[in-house]
């Protein structure tokens, strides 16, 4: 075996990659977002399970464009082939402040959790006193998330086994987590599963129910998204045009399965009328107190923190191969495609991503601020990359003979992943805002413009400096 294929990563680290991307802090918080939306259990249900039919219809299509197009920084790269590169170019530029909002909500989400190992949110007085001193807690969430992303840096610039190694440990943290969070199922009393909220005095009218529906699916695809970046390590998996298909079909399985038992878990050990509570934020912590008390709330923080850290280590791992690919095509300067020569660790575009992480930190300071606009960035890359496979089956047909990954059903699978980011995005264009506050929507799209501009800016100069060389 050479060190080459030592290096590469096998289908137990691709797999576990996989889970860890979709699996952040996001099914220990946005069940409270979907239940606030939905108006009864049965939308609530519905809004989970949609959403792990859309990942899965994603999956098949991003492991089908990862078998056609296995390269490093395949995310930009599929972009690159099949588009302009000024859509490449603003694409992935969305795509990195997206996913950089999504790490510091994340890490700030982390360090709410961190604290109730200090303060357990059940105990009332501990929380009055919280709430009257809102900035300073906030400060130490703050801290807490750019430590977090510190250490991970660290770690990231040791090595790609040494992060896969750290991401497979934390990893199945995560899942021996959310193992636990479900055991309660077997401690709690009756169900409040099939009851609908009591809070709804009448049942919604058929728009108001696409309406909310739609809000839900919103935090449902922030919970399940992240899984389209493994294309990311296309050239870096051993046996690519099998592994990659297996890891992405095998995390999705597991993702599926733990997310629909968790979120039952939640509605019955808590009860549908709690998550229901705008208050209600923390509900992981707060079911572990119910059954076990407040000792049980603070070792389950505890944990919860641990998963912060899979889903910040493996962004930190992901984004900057995106970054060497643009500068590979000369979109970016050259220094983004600087690795050390001893870890092979691509350290520009590593510490620019983390920078841009803490960055973000500092504007977003909470969870809600910038879930919305997060995912509203999203859905230009994953209507725009999940298209592409149109263009792919058509540019590589040479390849459909060669042993690749080809999905069934086709075009089923991606026509069902683009109509639902669709729908995502006009719910959230359809939110209503705070006075003051500006629509996400708005923000996304004035971000997406300014990313277009500035790449035609650049091959502007770019054409001039050549024009002057030549001279």
């Amino acid at each position: 075996m050479t060190a080459k294929t030592t290096n590469k990563l096998n289908l137990f680290d691709f797999t576990m990659i996989v889970v860890s991307l979709v699996i952040g802090m996001g099914i220990f918080r946005t069940p409270a977002n979907v239940a606030k939306a939905s108006p009864d259990t049965f939308l609530f249900f519905t809004a989970w399970l949609a959403g792990g039919i859309v990942a899965l219809c994603g999956a098949l299509t991003y492991a089908e464009i990862g078998s056609r197009l296995p390269v490093t920084g395949g995310y930009y790269k599929v972009f690159s082939y099949a588009y302009h590169p000024s859509v490449a170019f603003a694409i992935n530029c969305v795509i990195l402040v997206s996913n950089a909002a999504s790490l510091a909500g994340v890490a700030l989400v982390g360090g709410e959790y961190i604290t109730g190992i200090f303060i357990p949110l059940s105990k009332d007085a501990a929380w009055i006193k919280i709430a009257a001193n809102a900035s300073y807690i906030q400060s130490i969430h703050i801290i807490i998330a750019i430590a977090a992303i510190i250490i991970f840096y660290g770690v990231n610039l040791a090595g790609l086994k040494m992060s896969a190694k750290t991401q497979n440990v934390l990893t199945i943290i995560k899942i021996i987590l959310i193992l636990l969070l479900i055991t309660p199922l077997f401690f709690s009393g009756n169900s409040d599963v099939i009851n609908p909220a009591k809070t709804a005095a009448t049942s919604p009218a058929l728009r108001e129910y696409i309406k909310a529906f739609g809000i839900g699916l919103v935090a449902v695809s922030f919970t399940y998204g992240g899984y389209q970046q493994t294309i990311n390590f296309g050239a870096e998996v051993n046996n690519a045009a099998k592994n990659i298909p297996r890891g992405i079909f095998l995390g999705i399985a597991i993702i599926v399965s733990l997310y629909l038992t968790i979120n039952y878990a939640y509605i019955k050990v808590i009860g549908f009328d709690t998550l229901h509570q705008p208050e209600t934020k923390n509900i992981a912590a707060i079911m572990a107190s119910k059954i076990f008390g407040i000792n049980a709330e603070r070792v389950l923080s505890g944990f919860l923190f641990l998963s912060v850290l899979a889903y910040v280590n493996v962004l930190l791992m992901s984004n900057p191969r995106v970054m060497y690919a643009m500068s590979e095509d000369k979109i970016l300067p050259a220094v983004f495609k600087n690795r050390n020569t001893k870890t092979d660790v691509l350290t520009v575009s590593l510490s620019v991503f983390a920078a841009i992480c803490i960055v973000v930190i500092f504007w977003a300071k909470e969870f809600d601020r910038i879930l919305s606009f997060s995912i509203f960035l999203d859905c230009f890359g994953m209507i725009l990359s999940a298209a592409t496979i149109f263009i792919l089956r058509k540019k590589t047909k040479h390849l459909d003979d060669t042993g690749i990954y080809k999905m069934k059903l086709f075009p089923l699978m991606p026509v069902i992943f683009i109509a639902a980011y669709v729908f995502v995005a006009i719910s959230i264009a359809l939110e209503p805002v705070k006075p003051g506050e500006t629509n996400a929507a708005i923000t996304g799209l004035i971000v997406m413009a300014a990313f277009t501009a500035l790449y035609f800016i650049l091959a502007q100069i770019k054409k001039s400096d050549q024009t002057i060389h030549n001279k």
